[in-house]
């Protein structure tokens, strides 16, 4: 018996992608008891949370960390805020923390899940709503901060998988109080004055709070309206929002995004050459198949002896000729037999036949007479012989 056995590595990766892509894993709120805290050198916390009957593996990498508010320890009551995936190579899931309160950011969760079921009740999540990205984008509308990281990994992603690509920069700010309001008002100018081929709404990566600006409904909503096709690219991989959601395609990082928005034109150059290649390939065959069909066609009998076929077709049709000739005359022969076999037989029967032998016929006003009873003394007889006819009168 044969099995289709997996190997190790394959089988966390599936497992992997079934947490990945359940939505309820990716921005989840639990609580539970600090134990096991580690504060590791380079700066990220390793931790486990649990409760009375279970406990489950945390961490809570260092640009997260960074932000907390007060010093987690073992005994600690908290609330995390992450995304749950499995660390393929230890073949084991955690918690990918990514912000952690004593106290205070459940109602912030909250709010982020009633919004999300609101939007997605309204059909603002619907794939059959998402555009499709320009496949070759000539001006790449970018909403980020015009200082920082992104702006630059953008610029150079996109400009070294194609130099002909043109960045265009609409600064808005991107944390903090009227940050969303000024995000959606640059999607719409960019809508309204048609400034790109395609949008990326980006920023790094940050706490809940920091990437709150783009869990606002009135984000949500310019990202929906917009004309231009829009590429969200807020926070980290493990990092979800409103906009990721309801825009055309989620990067998990700004330079995702530039890769997912400029094709690299190299790539396209080589597969041009590629393609024209095979297109030469492709004709030089096809030439070659047409001179060998026309060197065939030219080689044969049709052309070199045009009258040949018309001539073996006078021989058919004389051949023909001299079976319908020799069928008739078989058919002529046939009943002129018939004919003389007929005569004969007709001949036989007729009563001259008889007259010949010395008879003669008797026949009294037209009608043959039969019997002698049907005459009587008196009545004139028409005698015929072979050479002739007698009168004669009974007595």
């Amino acid at each position: 018996m044969e099995y289709n056995a997996v190997t190790v590595t394959d089988l966390n990766k599936y497992i992997k992608e079934k947490f990945d892509n359940d939505e309820a894993l990716i921005n989840i709120m639990v609580k539970g008891e600090i134990s096991n805290y580690k504060n590791h050198y380079t700066g990220h916390l390793y931790f486990t949370l649990k409760d009375e009957n279970s406990i489950i593996k945390c961490v809570m990498f260092k640009n997260y960390a960074d932000r907390l508010k007060f010093v987690p320890k073992d005994g600690s009551q908290v609330l995390v805020f992450g995304t749950v995936s499995v660390f393929e190579k230890g073949g084991s899931y955690q918690i990918y923390v990514k912000a952690m309160k004593e106290d205070g950011i459940g109602d912030l969760y909250t709010k982020y899940e009633e919004l999300k079921k609101k939007l997605e009740k309204a059909g603002m999540f619907d794939t059959s709503h998402k555009k499709k990205i320009p496949i070759m984008p000539k001006v790449i509308g970018v909403l980020t901060s015009q200082t920082g990281s992104v702006i630059r990994d953008i610029i150079n992603v996109s400009t070294r998988r194609n130099p002909n690509v043109y960045i265009r920069l609409l600064p808005v700010p991107v944390q903090g109080d009227g940050a969303c309001i000024k995000i959606a008002e640059a999607i719409k100018t960019m809508n309204e004055k048609n400034l790109a081929d395609v949008l990326i709404v980006a920023r790094g990566g940050g706490s809940l709070e920091d990437l709150w600006p783009f869990n606002e409904e009135v984000v949500a909503e310019a990202i929906y309206n917009s004309k231009l096709p829009v590429i969200s690219a807020v926070g980290h991989e493990t990092d979800f929002t409103i906009a990721d959601f309801v825009a055309d395609l989620r990067a998990p990082t700004p330079s995702a995004a530039a890769e997912l928005a400029v094709p690299d034109i190299y790539d396209l150059q080589y597969k041009i050459n590629t393609y024209q290649s095979r297109l030469k390939t492709s004709l030089k065959k096809r030439i070659e198949l047409a001179r060998m069909r026309y060197e065939k066609a030219m080689n044969s009998r049709i052309f070199k002896e045009p009258t040949r076929n018309i001539n073996d077709n006078y021989l058919k049709v004389d051949t023909y000729i001299k079976r319908l000739e020799n069928k008739m005359k078989l058919i002529y022969k046939n009943e002129e037999t018939n004919y003389a076999k007929l005569v004969s037989r007709l001949d036989a029967l007729s009563p001259l036949k008889t007259l010949s032998r010395g008879y003669c016929l008797a026949e009294n006003n037209g009608n043959i007479v039969k019997k002698a009873d049907d005459l009587k003394s008196g009545d004139e007889l028409d005698l015929r012989f072979q050479d002739g006819s007698k009168k004669a009168k009974v007595i």
